[in-house]
């Protein structure tokens, strides 16, 4: 097993820098930062849906489905939503 007996433990941070060392910053004129607004990535995200369609696809389907979404950079619902007003508008 190790001698941890003969590490030196530091307590505490030490002696202050004196005031020649110390840095200047709190002579300096204080600057406000512009605001930025930050964007959410679920905010990206949202879309008003709140109601869960679950369903058993095949495999194929799954594929198909998916590499549309992406292709054209849409969610999965959003494509089952066109597909739906195509179907819609065709009867």
């Amino acid at each position: 097993m190790a001698d941890a007996s003969k590490l030196k433990r530091k307590t505490g941070l030490g002696p202050p820098p004196s005031i020649e060392e110390a840095s200047r910053n709190l002579q300096e004129p204080e600057l406000a930062w512009p605001p930025v607004e930050r964007i959410d990535g679920r905010s990206l995200r949202r879309s008003g849906r709140t109601l869960q369609l679950a369903t058993r696809v095949s495999p194929e389907f799954d594929a198909r489905l998916r590499h549309i979404a992406q292709r054209d950079g849409l969610l999965l619902v959003e494509v089952l939503e066109r597909a739906l007003d195509a179907y819609e508008s065709a009867r």
